[in-house]
């Protein structure tokens, strides 16, 4: 996994990077106008796994940017210790519930260089906060048959990260968001490793971003 946390955070920028290049030797562009609104679908990628979500986007200024957006990603005790059994099947010793986590988030972006690099290389920076929804579903049942028994769990939390936005098409928006997660329950909080509770929730989430602007 972390492998391929890095090959993504590698590859990607390096290639419009390698655009950005190019595009100084050209003539100077006015700087090109893009829709102010977007919506689309976040895939995420953790140490925890792997996740996905959507959001909606408000542009106000060429640099403000409103937003909100719900994902839902599993959640894992950091001494959680993977075992792989004869048949090739993966289990954990003394886990006694997987977690899934439901943020829903509202917060700002704030475009960074604007004026220095061009319009196909967008980065930013971005927060928010907002409630969150945890499922607790029992390890031992069946993956989809422990669904039946899951528990609710209400905390708060939110966000902070850094990414950019690539290309120049005005109707499709491609992304790539590096998010600091934080959430803290409002209870006792939950039991991943048997007898043992965490009150909070946090890691860090690759999100790539693949929408629509209008």
């Amino acid at each position: 996994m972390r492998r391929l946390i890095f090959l993504i955070l590698f590859i990607i920028p390096t290639s419009f990077l390698i655009a950005q290049e190019i595009g100084e030797l050209a003539p100077p562009q006015p700087p090109m106008v893009f829709p102010p609104n977007a919506w689309g679908f976040d895939l995420m990628i953790g140490e925890s796994g792997f996740g996905f979500g959507g959001f909606y986007r408000k542009q106000l200024s060429t640099k403000f940017t409103l937003f909100g957006d719900v994902s839902i990603s599993e959640a894992k005790d950091e001494r959680e210790i993977e075992y792989i059994d004869i048949y090739g099947q993966t289990f954990t010793i003394g886990k006694q519930n997987r977690v899934f986590q439901i943020p829903i988030t509202f917060g700002a972006q704030f475009r960074l260089f604007e004026n220095e690099l061009t319009d196909n290389l967008r980065p930013y920076i971005n927060a928010g906060v907002g409630p969150t929804i945890a499922l607790t579903t029992p390890y031992a049942e069946e993956f989809f048959r422990a669904f039946s028994y899951s528990q609710t769990h209400y905390a708060v939390g939110g966000y902070a990260g850094f990414g950019a936005n690539f290309g120049l098409d005005q109707k499709n928006l491609i992304g790539i968001n590096v998010r600091y997660y934080y959430t803290q329950f409002l209870d006792e909080g939950v039991e991943i490793l048997k007898d043992r509770y965490k009150d909070h929730l946090s890691g860090f989430f690759i999100t790539l971003n693949f929408g629509f602007m209008y």
